[in-house]
């Protein structure tokens, strides 16, 4: 068996461990040692384990993940999130489909502070939907939203799969965090034009709530503002070159921190649920960093990357119908396991190829993350999903009917951003010269 063999059939032996519910960064952990040790030998083997799990534990670039994802679950425990809803809600929950719009509108502030789909989600479960039933929405549209609406986290900052894409290829984290921007925007516009034409050719599934008052629209905008500081902040920080993404992921959990106390929103049992919370789902997060790197050492042994690159490169076809085929196995890749996982295990393989087709990796960081984006919401695993029918006990079925004229609007933009490559690259080319 010749080492490229090896490499495919160890890639076939992962997929069915998955298969088998075993954490996904073991797996990898598990058939990279064991690969390496096929082809080098079991000393090598075990010094590339204590090695990559040693370097992935103690690099200081990594403290990004608990420090992002901590500020997240911060803003979460303060119920700043719901803040947001509220504010948005005095605003257009007048008019029709109003409090989906808010919905939109409310999530896309969080997404701010919090890179994770499935909290984003699980909080305007709990929030956006008791309201809408009360003022008689449909539950197609109210738990459709709400199950999409978490996968703005993905491209907009600060989005822990775009650290990480930025760490696997070594891009700019702060390019990565602008390109995002307005893609993600034209998404949640996306979104709210589509629930505001949903409502107006049915008028019945999405009815006007009350009225406000601009006084209290007015008393509602220091928790929007007070959020957009902090991002301006963090994100700004990161492309003015003022400090790295870890000083910035410091930064912004110090000031939500700070802004949570100051409001008598935060307590020592919701602070240390938080920290709970961020130090379990950045464990789970370097595990799989640490997993794939050592799966991704013993396939660059195997030679599968260059091979890919050098076959990929040879196809008598255009490179965007190739590239579309890439796009496609990552889809289909994220069907079977979980998106960011395969996100983790495809994107060394596929990367080198990219590279040679000329495509830009800051591009190709985005359009990736829109397909990530498409898949946390198709079945079978389909996180925001089941997260929204755990929380409202909604068959699935509905859930998904809702679910499908937005998950329509995420496949547009993935097309868009073929035609319009410029729409992730242009605000990274004002700043990053």
């Amino acid at each position: 068996m010749n080492e490229i063999t090896l490499g495919l059939v160890s890639l076939a032996v992962l997929l069915m461990l998955f298969a088998t519910g075993i954490e996904l960064g073991f797996a990898m952990a598990l058939l990279g040692f064991v690969g390496f040790a096929y082809l080098k030998g079991l000393s090598p083997a075990m010094n590339l384990l204590g090695r990559d799990m040693f370097d992935v534990m103690t690099n200081y670039g990594y403290t990004v993940f608990p420090l992002f994802i901590l500020m997240g679950q911060i803003g979460f425990h303060a119920g700043i999130a719901v803040r947001l809803y509220n504010s948005a809600h005095k605003f257009i929950g007048h008019i029709p489909g109003g409090l989906a719009m808010a919905t939109v509108l409310g999530a896309t502030g969080f997404k701010a502070i919090c890179g994770s789909s499935a909290a984003t989600s699980a909080t305007f479960a709990a929030v956006a939907i008791p309201e809408m039933d009360r003022y008689g929405y449909d539950r197609r549209l109210s738990t459709g939203i709400v199950a999409t609406v978490g996968t703005l986290g993905v491209i907009i900052p600060p989005s822990v799969v775009l650290i990480i894409y930025g760490i696997l290829t070594e891009q700019s984290i702060g390019q990565l965090f602008l390109a995002g921007i307005i893609p993600g925007l034209i998404i949640a516009c996306f979104f709210i034009g589509i629930i505001y034409g949903w409502a107006r050719i049915n008028p019945k599934i999405a009815p006007r709530s009350a009225k406000s008052t601009w006084g209290e629209r007015m008393r509602s905008l220091p928790e929007v503002l007070w959020i957009l500081i902090v991002f301006l902040v963090v994100v700004g920080g990161i492309m003015a070159g003022f400090f790295t993404p870890s000083e910035a992921g410091a930064i912004g959990t110090f000031a939500v921190l700070v802004l949570s106390v100051a409001k008598r929103n935060m307590t020592f049992r919701k602070y240390a649920a938080s920290l709970s919370e961020a130090l379990g789902t950045a464990g789970m997060l370097l595990m799989l960093i640490a997993g794939s790197t050592i799966l991704g050492h013993f396939i660059a042994v195997t030679g599968i990357p260059q091979a890919v690159a050098d076959w990929v490169v040879a196809l008598p076809l255009n490179r965007y119908i190739i590239m579309i085929m890439i796009c496609l196995v990552y889809e289909l890749g994220g069907s079977f396991i979980d998106d960011l996982a395969f996100m983790i295990l495809a994107t060394p393989i596929f990367y080198p190829a990219v590279i040679k087709l000329g495509f830009n990796p800051i591009w190709f960081g985005i359009t990736i993350g829109v397909v990530v984006m498409i898949g946390v919401v198709i079945p079978p695993v389909a996180i925001c999903v089941f997260v929204v029918k755990n929380i409202t006990k909604e068959p699935m079925g509905r859930i998904y009917k809702g679910v499908m004229p937005f998950l329509l609007s995420l496949v547009v933009v993935w097309g868009l951003m073929f035609l319009f490559p410029q729409l992730a690259l242009w605000l990274p080319s004002l700043f990053f010269k």
